[in-house]
Protein backbone atom coordinates (compact mmCIF):
# COMPACT_ATOMS: atom_id res chain seq x y z
CA UNK A 1 0.00 0.00 0.00
CA UNK A 2 2.78 2.48 0.80
CA UNK A 3 6.09 1.27 -0.40
CA UNK A 4 9.61 3.00 -1.56
CA UNK A 5 10.23 2.63 -4.96
CA UNK A 6 13.37 2.99 -6.71
CA UNK A 7 13.89 5.91 -9.04
CA UNK A 8 16.54 8.74 -10.08
CA UNK A 9 15.92 11.85 -8.72
CA UNK A 10 15.09 15.23 -10.27
CA UNK A 11 15.81 18.46 -9.21
CA UNK A 12 11.92 19.26 -8.97
CA UNK A 13 12.01 16.04 -6.64
CA UNK A 14 14.22 17.00 -4.55
CA UNK A 15 13.06 20.94 -4.52
CA UNK A 16 9.34 20.20 -3.23
CA UNK A 17 10.59 16.74 -1.60
CA UNK A 18 12.76 18.59 0.95
CA UNK A 19 9.92 21.73 1.49
CA UNK A 20 7.55 18.65 2.28
CA UNK A 21 10.59 17.63 4.56
CA UNK A 22 11.27 21.07 6.33
CA UNK A 23 7.65 20.90 7.46
CA UNK A 24 7.63 18.07 9.45
CA UNK A 25 11.13 18.65 10.69
CA UNK A 26 9.47 21.86 12.95
CA UNK A 27 7.58 20.00 15.32
CA UNK A 28 10.26 17.55 16.02
CA UNK A 29 13.26 19.80 16.98
CA UNK A 30 10.63 21.24 19.40
CA UNK A 31 9.57 18.09 20.69
CA UNK A 32 12.97 17.02 21.37
CA UNK A 33 14.39 20.58 22.28
CA UNK A 34 12.15 19.97 25.21
CA UNK A 35 13.53 16.38 25.87
CA UNK A 36 17.04 18.64 26.32
CA UNK A 37 15.45 20.91 28.28
CA UNK A 38 16.07 24.01 26.00
CA UNK A 39 14.41 26.39 24.22
CA UNK A 40 13.07 25.73 21.20
CA UNK A 41 14.88 27.69 19.11
CA UNK A 42 17.54 26.09 19.49
CA UNK A 43 16.46 22.62 18.23
CA UNK A 44 15.21 24.25 15.34
CA UNK A 45 18.49 26.16 14.79
CA UNK A 46 20.10 22.55 14.89
CA UNK A 47 18.25 20.98 12.67
CA UNK A 48 19.42 23.98 10.35
CA UNK A 49 23.36 23.68 10.65
CA UNK A 50 23.02 19.92 10.85
CA UNK A 51 20.87 19.63 8.11
CA UNK A 52 22.64 21.97 6.02
CA UNK A 53 26.43 20.67 6.41
CA UNK A 54 25.28 16.69 6.10
CA UNK A 55 23.19 17.17 2.68
CA UNK A 56 26.00 19.18 1.25
CA UNK A 57 29.10 17.15 1.99
CA UNK A 58 27.85 14.24 3.80
CA UNK A 59 28.38 10.20 2.45
CA UNK A 60 24.22 9.48 1.42
CA UNK A 61 22.96 11.91 -0.97
CA UNK A 62 18.66 12.22 0.06
CA UNK A 63 19.53 11.50 4.00
CA UNK A 64 17.86 13.99 6.02
CA UNK A 65 19.75 15.12 9.29
CA UNK A 66 18.34 17.24 12.16
CA UNK A 67 17.84 17.46 15.47
CA UNK A 68 16.91 13.97 17.40
CA UNK A 69 15.63 11.84 19.90
CA UNK A 70 18.76 10.03 20.87
CA UNK A 71 21.05 12.63 20.73
CA UNK A 72 18.63 15.39 23.13
CA UNK A 73 18.65 12.58 25.33
CA UNK A 74 22.13 12.37 26.00
CA UNK A 75 22.74 16.16 25.16
CA UNK A 76 20.23 16.95 28.20
CA UNK A 77 23.15 15.17 30.36
CA UNK A 78 25.41 17.81 29.57
CA UNK A 79 22.76 20.84 30.36
CA UNK A 80 21.91 19.28 33.89
CA UNK A 81 25.79 18.71 34.44
CA UNK A 82 26.59 22.93 33.08
CA UNK A 83 23.56 23.92 34.96
CA UNK A 84 24.53 22.25 38.26
CA UNK A 85 27.87 24.56 37.86
CA UNK A 86 26.54 27.63 37.31
CA UNK A 87 22.95 28.42 36.18
CA UNK A 88 21.08 28.33 32.90
CA UNK A 89 23.82 30.32 31.16
CA UNK A 90 26.77 27.95 32.38
CA UNK A 91 24.24 25.02 30.91
CA UNK A 92 23.92 26.41 27.52
CA UNK A 93 27.97 26.86 27.53
CA UNK A 94 28.68 23.16 28.83
CA UNK A 95 26.01 22.07 26.05
CA UNK A 96 27.72 23.74 22.90
CA UNK A 97 31.00 22.82 24.40
CA UNK A 98 29.85 19.03 25.03
CA UNK A 99 28.74 19.15 21.04
CA UNK A 100 32.00 20.67 19.86
CA UNK A 101 33.84 17.63 21.47
CA UNK A 102 31.44 14.82 19.80
CA UNK A 103 31.92 16.42 16.49
CA UNK A 104 35.61 16.12 16.52
CA UNK A 105 35.55 12.33 17.89
CA UNK A 106 32.95 11.87 14.94
CA UNK A 107 35.29 13.47 12.34
CA UNK A 108 38.64 11.81 13.78
CA UNK A 109 36.60 8.18 13.33
CA UNK A 110 35.68 9.31 9.96
CA UNK A 111 39.49 9.97 9.32
CA UNK A 112 40.93 6.65 10.66
CA UNK A 113 38.07 5.06 8.80
CA UNK A 114 36.06 3.50 11.28
CA UNK A 115 32.71 4.24 9.24
CA UNK A 116 33.28 1.11 7.34
CA UNK A 117 32.44 -0.65 10.70
CA UNK A 118 28.62 -0.24 10.23
CA UNK A 119 28.94 -3.18 7.66
CA UNK A 120 29.26 -5.68 9.90
CA UNK A 121 26.03 -5.27 11.15
CA UNK A 122 23.98 -8.45 10.80
CA UNK A 123 20.66 -8.64 8.57
CA UNK A 124 18.64 -9.95 12.07
CA UNK A 125 19.69 -6.45 13.67
CA UNK A 126 18.80 -4.37 10.51
CA UNK A 127 15.12 -5.85 10.80
CA UNK A 128 14.86 -5.50 14.50
CA UNK A 129 16.18 -1.90 13.90
CA UNK A 130 13.66 -0.51 11.61
CA UNK A 131 10.91 -2.29 13.73
CA UNK A 132 12.02 -0.42 16.87
CA UNK A 133 12.45 2.33 14.69
CA UNK A 134 9.06 2.70 13.59
CA UNK A 135 7.49 1.71 17.44
CA UNK A 136 9.63 4.67 18.26
CA UNK A 137 8.43 7.15 15.40
CA UNK A 138 4.58 5.90 16.16
CA UNK A 139 4.77 6.20 20.50
CA UNK A 140 6.53 9.71 19.59
CA UNK A 141 3.37 11.10 18.07
CA UNK A 142 1.53 10.44 20.80
CA UNK A 143 2.71 13.69 22.85
CA UNK A 144 0.53 15.57 20.38
CA UNK A 145 -2.28 13.54 21.55
CA UNK A 146 -1.59 15.57 25.36
CA UNK A 147 -3.00 18.58 26.04
CA UNK A 148 -1.21 21.51 27.82
CA UNK A 149 -2.50 20.10 31.07
CA UNK A 150 -0.71 17.10 30.16
CA UNK A 151 -3.84 14.71 30.28
CA UNK A 152 -5.49 12.90 27.31
CA UNK A 153 -7.53 14.67 24.61
CA UNK A 154 -11.02 13.40 24.70
CA UNK A 155 -14.07 14.34 23.34
CA UNK A 156 -14.37 17.20 20.26
CA UNK A 157 -10.80 17.68 20.41
CA UNK A 158 -10.03 14.01 20.15
CA UNK A 159 -12.00 12.93 17.62
CA UNK A 160 -11.11 16.33 15.38
CA UNK A 161 -7.48 15.01 15.62
CA UNK A 162 -8.26 11.88 14.79
CA UNK A 163 -10.73 12.84 11.86
CA UNK A 164 -7.32 15.18 10.66
CA UNK A 165 -5.46 12.06 11.02
CA UNK A 166 -7.16 9.79 8.95
CA UNK A 167 -7.78 12.70 6.26
CA UNK A 168 -3.87 13.04 5.74
CA UNK A 169 -3.06 9.21 5.26
CA UNK A 170 -6.44 9.12 3.01
CA UNK A 171 -4.89 11.44 0.66
CA UNK A 172 -1.32 9.93 1.14
CA UNK A 173 -2.82 7.12 0.07
CA UNK A 174 -5.00 7.42 -2.51
CA UNK A 175 -3.46 10.90 -4.09
CA UNK A 176 -0.80 9.12 -6.09
CA UNK A 177 -3.44 7.31 -7.95
CA UNK A 178 -4.74 10.23 -9.83
CA UNK A 179 -0.69 12.03 -10.03
CA UNK A 180 2.46 11.89 -8.76
CA UNK A 181 3.72 15.06 -9.89
CA UNK A 182 4.13 16.18 -6.79
CA UNK A 183 5.04 14.78 -2.98
CA UNK A 184 1.51 13.60 -1.64
CA UNK A 185 2.63 14.36 1.94
CA UNK A 186 3.10 17.46 1.02
CA UNK A 187 -0.25 17.78 -0.55
CA UNK A 188 -1.69 16.65 2.32
CA UNK A 189 -0.15 19.06 4.58
CA UNK A 190 -0.68 22.26 2.41
CA UNK A 191 -4.41 20.70 1.85
CA UNK A 192 -5.28 19.95 5.29
CA UNK A 193 -3.68 23.22 6.43
CA UNK A 194 -5.76 25.43 3.84
CA UNK A 195 -9.24 22.97 5.16
CA UNK A 196 -8.86 23.95 8.87
CA UNK A 197 -8.26 27.83 7.57
CA UNK A 198 -10.90 28.31 5.71
CA UNK A 199 -13.51 25.99 6.42
CA UNK A 200 -15.61 26.85 9.80
CA UNK A 201 -16.33 23.77 12.40
CA UNK A 202 -12.32 22.12 11.15
CA UNK A 203 -10.86 23.70 14.81
CA UNK A 204 -7.80 21.63 14.98
CA UNK A 205 -4.81 22.27 17.43
CA UNK A 206 -2.08 23.59 14.98
CA UNK A 207 1.70 23.70 15.60
CA UNK A 208 1.47 27.02 17.88
CA UNK A 209 -1.02 25.91 20.08
CA UNK A 210 1.26 22.92 20.92
CA UNK A 211 3.98 25.30 21.13
CA UNK A 212 1.94 27.64 23.23
CA UNK A 213 0.73 24.75 25.72
CA UNK A 214 4.22 23.68 26.40
CA UNK A 215 6.19 26.69 26.51
CA UNK A 216 3.82 29.63 27.23
CA UNK A 217 4.20 31.16 23.81
CA UNK A 218 3.13 30.70 20.62
CA UNK A 219 6.01 32.32 19.22
CA UNK A 220 9.42 31.17 18.04
CA UNK A 221 12.49 33.93 17.89
CA UNK A 222 13.03 35.17 14.58
CA UNK A 223 16.46 36.50 14.18
CA UNK A 224 19.84 34.53 13.26
CA UNK A 225 21.40 32.78 16.27
CA UNK A 226 24.71 34.34 17.65
CA UNK A 227 28.20 32.28 18.09
CA UNK A 228 28.39 30.75 21.45
CA UNK A 229 30.12 32.33 24.38
CA UNK A 230 32.15 30.53 26.95
CA UNK A 231 33.83 33.20 28.72
CA UNK A 232 33.42 32.23 32.23
CA UNK A 233 34.09 28.28 31.44
CA UNK A 234 36.50 26.82 33.70
CA UNK A 235 39.23 24.95 30.99
CA UNK A 236 40.60 22.65 33.48
CA UNK A 237 40.89 18.38 33.72
CA UNK A 238 37.65 18.11 36.69
CA UNK A 239 35.83 19.68 33.12
CA UNK A 240 37.23 17.71 30.32
CA UNK A 241 36.53 14.50 32.89
CA UNK A 242 33.24 15.35 33.37
CA UNK A 243 31.87 16.51 29.95
CA UNK A 244 34.43 14.25 28.35
CA UNK A 245 32.02 10.49 28.62
CA UNK A 246 28.92 12.96 27.45
CA UNK A 247 30.44 13.84 24.29
CA UNK A 248 31.87 10.30 23.41
CA UNK A 249 28.33 9.19 24.28
CA UNK A 250 26.74 12.09 21.83
CA UNK A 251 29.72 11.09 19.21
CA UNK A 252 28.71 7.23 19.41
CA UNK A 253 25.13 7.46 19.21
CA UNK A 254 24.79 9.81 16.34
CA UNK A 255 27.45 7.65 14.36
CA UNK A 256 25.63 4.39 14.74
CA UNK A 257 21.76 6.22 14.08
CA UNK A 258 23.44 8.14 11.09
CA UNK A 259 25.27 5.46 9.51
CA UNK A 260 22.34 3.06 10.37
CA UNK A 261 20.05 5.39 8.48
CA UNK A 262 22.38 5.33 5.66
CA UNK A 263 22.68 1.61 5.44
CA UNK A 264 18.61 1.74 5.33
CA UNK A 265 18.83 4.15 2.30
CA UNK A 266 21.29 2.04 0.23
CA UNK A 267 18.63 -1.23 0.12
CA UNK A 268 15.88 1.12 -0.39
CA UNK A 269 17.34 3.30 -3.50
CA UNK A 270 20.23 0.42 -4.19
CA UNK A 271 22.72 2.21 -4.16
CA UNK A 272 26.09 2.70 -2.02
CA UNK A 273 26.62 5.75 0.53
CA UNK A 274 30.44 6.55 1.89
CA UNK A 275 30.14 6.32 5.65
CA UNK A 276 33.42 7.23 6.41
CA UNK A 277 32.77 10.70 4.83
CA UNK A 278 29.37 10.62 6.50
CA UNK A 279 31.50 10.54 9.76
CA UNK A 280 33.55 13.79 8.55
CA UNK A 281 30.43 15.45 7.81
CA UNK A 282 28.56 14.91 10.98
CA UNK A 283 31.55 15.65 13.00
CA UNK A 284 31.43 19.22 11.05
CA UNK A 285 27.97 19.12 11.66
CA UNK A 286 27.99 19.11 15.57
CA UNK A 287 31.04 21.84 15.55
CA UNK A 288 29.08 24.21 13.85
CA UNK A 289 25.80 23.72 15.34
CA UNK A 290 27.83 23.63 18.97
CA UNK A 291 29.53 27.21 17.44
CA UNK A 292 26.24 28.65 16.91
CA UNK A 293 23.98 27.40 19.86
CA UNK A 294 22.37 24.73 18.80
CA UNK A 295 21.64 21.02 20.43
CA UNK A 296 23.51 18.89 17.87
CA UNK A 297 21.77 16.54 15.81
CA UNK A 298 22.13 13.02 13.17
CA UNK A 299 20.12 11.41 10.68
CA UNK A 300 16.85 12.09 11.29
CA UNK A 301 15.31 8.31 10.06
CA UNK A 302 11.33 9.23 9.89
CA UNK A 303 12.13 12.84 7.72
CA UNK A 304 14.85 10.80 6.06
CA UNK A 305 12.33 7.99 5.02
CA UNK A 306 9.44 10.40 4.10
CA UNK A 307 12.14 12.21 1.65
CA UNK A 308 12.40 8.86 0.34
CA UNK A 309 9.12 8.51 -0.01
CA UNK A 310 8.19 11.99 -1.53
CA UNK A 311 10.99 12.15 -4.22
CA UNK A 312 13.59 12.68 -2.82
CA UNK A 313 17.14 11.46 -3.70
CA UNK A 314 19.87 14.08 -4.18
CA UNK A 315 21.60 16.56 -2.20
CA UNK A 316 19.88 19.21 -3.49
CA UNK A 317 16.55 17.87 -1.31
CA UNK A 318 18.80 18.03 2.19
CA UNK A 319 19.79 21.42 1.09
CA UNK A 320 16.23 22.36 0.55
CA UNK A 321 14.64 20.92 3.48
CA UNK A 322 17.41 22.77 5.94
CA UNK A 323 17.37 26.29 4.14
CA UNK A 324 13.24 26.26 4.10
CA UNK A 325 13.32 25.60 7.25
CA UNK A 326 15.55 28.79 8.11
CA UNK A 327 13.77 30.84 5.81
CA UNK A 328 10.55 30.08 7.24
CA UNK A 329 11.59 30.63 11.08
CA UNK A 330 13.47 33.82 10.00
CA UNK A 331 10.18 35.28 7.57
CA UNK A 332 6.94 32.89 7.73
CA UNK A 333 7.08 31.54 11.10
CA UNK A 334 3.58 32.07 11.28
CA UNK A 335 2.67 29.66 8.16
CA UNK A 336 4.64 27.02 9.82
CA UNK A 337 2.73 27.46 13.25
CA UNK A 338 -0.34 27.39 11.76
CA UNK A 339 0.05 24.03 10.37
CA UNK A 340 -2.47 21.66 11.99
CA UNK A 341 -0.30 19.26 14.25
CA UNK A 342 -2.58 16.36 12.83
CA UNK A 343 -1.15 16.85 9.15
CA UNK A 344 1.88 16.66 10.61
CA UNK A 345 1.16 13.22 13.11
CA UNK A 346 -0.67 11.63 9.84
CA UNK A 347 2.43 11.96 7.96
CA UNK A 348 4.45 10.01 10.32
CA UNK A 349 1.87 7.49 11.03
CA UNK A 350 2.45 6.85 7.17
CA UNK A 351 6.06 6.63 7.80
CA UNK A 352 5.29 3.89 10.59
CA UNK A 353 3.35 1.94 7.95
CA UNK A 354 6.13 1.92 5.16
CA UNK A 355 9.26 1.55 7.57
CA UNK A 356 8.17 -1.13 9.87
CA UNK A 357 9.08 -4.59 8.45
CA UNK A 358 6.29 -6.73 7.85
CA UNK A 359 8.05 -10.14 6.74
CA UNK A 360 9.07 -9.88 10.16
CA UNK A 361 5.91 -12.21 10.78
CA UNK A 362 6.41 -14.53 8.03
CA UNK A 363 10.13 -15.31 9.35
CA UNK A 364 8.29 -17.26 12.33
CA UNK A 365 8.60 -20.77 11.99
CA UNK A 366 10.81 -20.45 8.94
CA UNK A 367 14.11 -18.44 9.92
CA UNK A 368 16.18 -20.21 12.53
CA UNK A 369 15.46 -19.42 16.25
CA UNK A 370 18.16 -17.23 16.78
CA UNK A 371 17.81 -14.47 14.66
CA UNK A 372 13.76 -13.98 15.10
CA UNK A 373 15.58 -14.22 19.02
CA UNK A 374 17.50 -11.62 17.66
CA UNK A 375 15.04 -9.54 15.96
CA UNK A 376 13.07 -9.85 18.80
CA UNK A 377 15.21 -8.18 21.57
CA UNK A 378 17.05 -5.56 18.92
CA UNK A 379 13.44 -4.73 18.34
CA UNK A 380 12.25 -4.67 22.05
CA UNK A 381 15.39 -2.99 23.53
CA UNK A 382 15.02 -0.35 21.10
CA UNK A 383 11.72 0.36 22.39
CA UNK A 384 12.19 0.43 25.98
CA UNK A 385 15.33 2.40 26.17
CA UNK A 386 14.37 4.69 23.17
CA UNK A 387 17.65 4.16 22.27
CA UNK A 388 18.45 3.26 18.69
CA UNK A 389 22.05 2.69 19.33
CA UNK A 390 21.45 0.92 22.83
CA UNK A 391 19.44 -1.87 20.94
CA UNK A 392 21.91 -2.46 18.03
CA UNK A 393 24.85 -3.09 20.27
CA UNK A 394 23.07 -5.31 22.18
CA UNK A 395 21.72 -7.16 19.23
CA UNK A 396 25.52 -7.33 17.80
CA UNK A 397 26.56 -8.77 21.13
CA UNK A 398 23.84 -11.24 20.77
CA UNK A 399 24.35 -12.26 16.95
CA UNK A 400 28.25 -12.34 17.31
CA UNK A 401 27.42 -14.98 20.77
CA UNK A 402 24.61 -16.74 18.91
CA UNK A 403 27.67 -16.66 15.74
CA UNK A 404 30.23 -18.08 18.75
CA UNK A 405 27.52 -20.79 19.80
CA UNK A 406 27.00 -22.49 16.14
CA UNK A 407 30.45 -22.46 15.34
CA UNK A 408 31.96 -24.02 18.32
CA UNK A 409 29.24 -27.43 16.80
CA UNK A 410 31.38 -27.46 13.48
CA UNK A 411 34.73 -28.39 14.68
CA UNK A 412 35.21 -31.74 13.37
CA UNK A 413 38.34 -34.20 14.11
CA UNK A 414 38.35 -37.47 12.31
CA UNK A 415 40.92 -40.21 12.45
CA UNK A 416 42.49 -40.94 8.53
CA UNK A 417 45.48 -43.16 9.27
CA UNK A 418 46.26 -44.91 11.85
CA UNK A 419 48.98 -47.88 12.19
CA UNK A 420 50.14 -49.78 15.76
CA UNK A 421 52.28 -46.77 17.26
CA UNK A 422 50.17 -43.96 15.44
CA UNK A 423 47.25 -42.38 14.74
CA UNK A 424 46.82 -39.16 12.21
CA UNK A 425 44.16 -36.82 12.92
CA UNK A 426 42.24 -34.45 10.62
CA UNK A 427 41.20 -31.36 11.78
CA UNK A 428 37.99 -29.29 9.83
CA UNK A 429 36.78 -25.60 11.64
CA UNK A 430 37.79 -22.29 13.55
CA UNK A 431 39.78 -23.40 16.71
CA UNK A 432 38.62 -20.52 19.08
CA UNK A 433 37.54 -19.58 22.49
CA UNK A 434 34.00 -20.92 21.75
CA UNK A 435 35.45 -24.23 19.96
CA UNK A 436 38.30 -25.24 21.75
CA UNK A 437 36.17 -27.65 24.81
CA UNK A 438 34.93 -29.23 21.71
CA UNK A 439 37.76 -30.01 20.00
CA UNK A 440 39.88 -30.73 23.33
CA UNK A 441 37.82 -33.82 24.04
CA UNK A 442 38.03 -35.49 20.59
CA UNK A 443 41.93 -36.34 22.18
CA UNK A 444 42.93 -38.55 24.98
CA UNK A 445 45.91 -39.23 26.18
CA UNK A 446 45.94 -41.59 28.09
CA UNK A 447 44.06 -44.23 25.63
CA UNK A 448 46.04 -42.97 22.58
CA UNK A 449 48.75 -44.00 20.59
CA UNK A 450 52.37 -43.74 21.24
CA UNK A 451 52.72 -40.72 18.90
CA UNK A 452 49.86 -38.59 17.19
CA UNK A 453 49.54 -36.24 14.27
CA UNK A 454 47.23 -33.61 14.02
CA UNK A 455 46.88 -32.06 10.60
CA UNK A 456 44.90 -28.62 10.45
CA UNK A 457 45.51 -28.08 7.04
CA UNK A 458 41.52 -27.77 7.07
CA UNK A 459 41.29 -25.79 9.98
CA UNK A 460 42.17 -22.15 11.28
CA UNK A 461 43.60 -21.38 14.77
CA UNK A 462 41.30 -18.02 15.19
CA UNK A 463 42.50 -17.19 18.50
CA UNK A 464 44.91 -17.16 21.66
CA UNK A 465 42.96 -19.60 23.10
CA UNK A 466 43.71 -22.23 20.54
CA UNK A 467 46.84 -21.56 21.05
CA UNK A 468 46.53 -22.13 24.62
CA UNK A 469 44.48 -25.24 24.14
CA UNK A 470 47.28 -26.60 22.02
CA UNK A 471 49.98 -26.37 24.53
CA UNK A 472 47.51 -27.99 27.84
CA UNK A 473 47.29 -30.69 24.86
CA UNK A 474 50.43 -31.26 24.47
CA UNK A 475 51.13 -31.31 28.44
CA UNK A 476 48.74 -33.84 28.63
CA UNK A 477 50.61 -36.29 25.88
CA UNK A 478 53.92 -35.57 27.60
CA UNK A 479 52.99 -36.65 31.03
CA UNK A 480 51.91 -39.81 29.74
CA UNK A 481 55.25 -40.23 27.73
CA UNK A 482 53.28 -40.30 24.15
CA UNK A 483 54.51 -37.55 20.98
CA UNK A 484 52.24 -34.85 19.79
CA UNK A 485 53.42 -34.01 16.29
CA UNK A 486 51.25 -31.18 14.17
CA UNK A 487 51.31 -30.33 10.91
CA UNK A 488 49.96 -27.64 8.06
CA UNK A 489 50.05 -24.88 11.18
CA UNK A 490 50.70 -20.85 9.81
CA UNK A 491 53.65 -19.19 10.45
CA UNK A 492 52.07 -16.98 12.92
CA UNK A 493 51.00 -20.14 14.81
CA UNK A 494 53.66 -22.16 14.95
CA UNK A 495 56.02 -18.45 16.26
CA UNK A 496 53.29 -18.08 19.25
CA UNK A 497 53.10 -22.25 19.99
CA UNK A 498 57.05 -21.50 20.27
CA UNK A 499 56.84 -19.34 22.86
CA UNK A 500 54.63 -20.65 24.82
CA UNK A 501 57.13 -23.61 25.32
CA UNK A 502 54.76 -25.64 24.18
CA UNK A 503 56.79 -29.49 23.33
CA UNK A 504 55.79 -30.48 20.39
CA UNK A 505 56.78 -31.60 16.99
CA UNK A 506 55.57 -29.32 14.30
CA UNK A 507 56.47 -30.37 10.25
CA UNK A 508 56.94 -27.05 8.13
CA UNK A 509 55.34 -28.21 4.73
CA UNK A 510 55.54 -26.45 1.43
CA UNK A 511 51.93 -26.05 1.57
CA UNK A 512 51.67 -24.70 5.18
CA UNK A 513 48.99 -21.69 5.31
CA UNK A 514 49.33 -18.10 6.25
CA UNK A 515 47.22 -16.39 8.47
CA UNK A 516 47.52 -14.17 11.94
CA UNK A 517 45.92 -15.00 15.14
CA UNK A 518 44.06 -12.99 17.04
CA UNK A 519 45.35 -12.53 20.45
CA UNK A 520 42.36 -12.47 22.35
CA UNK A 521 42.55 -14.11 25.55
CA UNK A 522 39.46 -16.32 26.82
CA UNK A 523 38.67 -18.59 29.31
CA UNK A 524 38.32 -22.00 27.76
CA UNK A 525 34.63 -23.57 28.57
Amino acid sequence: MFKFQKKRGTLKNDFLSGLTVSLVLVPEAIAFSFIAGVRPDVGIWSAVFVGLITAAFGGRPGMICGATGAIATVAAKAFVLGEAAGGEAMAYKYLFISLILAGIIQAAMGLMKMGRLIRLVPHPVMMGFVNGLAIMIALGQMTFFIDGEKNWLTGTPLYMMLGLILATMGIIIYLPRLTKAVPASLIAIAGIGLAAYFIEGIDGRTVGDVLMERTGSSTIPTTFPNPADFSGVTWDWAFFKAILPISISIALVGLIESLLTLQLIDEITESRGKSNRECLAQGAANIASGLFGGMGGCATIGQSLLNMKSGGRGRTSGIVGALSLAVFVLFASPLILNIPIAALVGVMFMIVIATFEWSTFKTFGKAPNADILVITVVTVVTVVTHNLAIGVLIGILLSALVFAVKSSKHVLVEVIKETEDERVYAVEGMIYFASVSDFADHFQAKSDKKTIVIDFEKARISDHSGIEAIHAMSERYRKSGKKLRLRHLSADCRQMIKRAGTLVDIEVLPDDPAYSVANLRAENA
